[in-house]
């Protein structure tokens, strides 16, 4: 693993202002938003979210990630300081093109975990590890996690960062993406 700092700047958005920074990691860029000012003893109230273009950009209703994103955005800015996470992971890690494909398969009948081992892929191809380097770099230590899914805590507690809240996210459910909300609870073990 090789991530690398690249650049930060200001970036106003309809969230408040926030400071973007840049890393870069075998080629793939992801990104960190920081509101407010960090100190090391800062328990950091923190969402990471993996890209997905088509509930981010593209406000599709098959997903609830446009809706977490959106509300980890405003927790932040509640708060007044915390970091969102946005890890260049399009579809579970197997990128924009597969997961349309996934897509196709769902649409057929397949939920998301079954529609990803079919294309060959895992059915969570994602990889948290270089978390660790970007905590350090902004001098964190210990989370508040918005989060559903235990592989993130997992992920985090393994590289030395204290989990010492986490906050659910129950929020972009519709009729469009119940199926899929069931599968992460069912199949990818993600809690409530």
């Amino acid at each position: 693993m090789s991530l690398r700092f690249i650049s930060q700047a200001e970036l106003p958005t309809e969230f408040g202002t926030f400071q973007v920074h840049v890393f870069e990691d075998d080629g793939q860029e992801h990104l960190a938003l920081v509101m407010g000012s960090l100190s090391e003893s800062d328990v950091v109230l923190t969402r990471i979210h993996s890209e997905c273009l088509t509930g981010d950009g593209l406000f599709s209703l098959r997903c609830d990630c446009g809706p977490q994103l959106a509300h980890a955005m405003q927790a932040i800015q509640k708060a007044g300081q915390g970091v969102l996470i946005y890890l260049r992971q399009e579809g579970r890690g197997i990128g924009l093109t597969e997961k349309i494909k996934a897509y196709q398969l769902q649409d057929q009948g397949m939920d998301t975990f079954d529609a990803n081992i079919k294309l060959g892929h895992a059915a969570d191809s994602r990889d948290y590890g270089m978390l660790k380097e970007v905590f350090a770099h902004l001098n964190i230590k210990q989370v508040d996690l918005m989060t559903n899914n235990p592989e993130k805590i997992e992920a985090l507690e393994s590289q030395g960062i204290s989990v010492h809240k986490r906050i659910p996210l129950h929020v972009g459910h519709n009729p469009h993406n119940k199926r899929y909300i069931d599968t992460k609870r069912n199949r990818f073990k993600h809690l409530d």
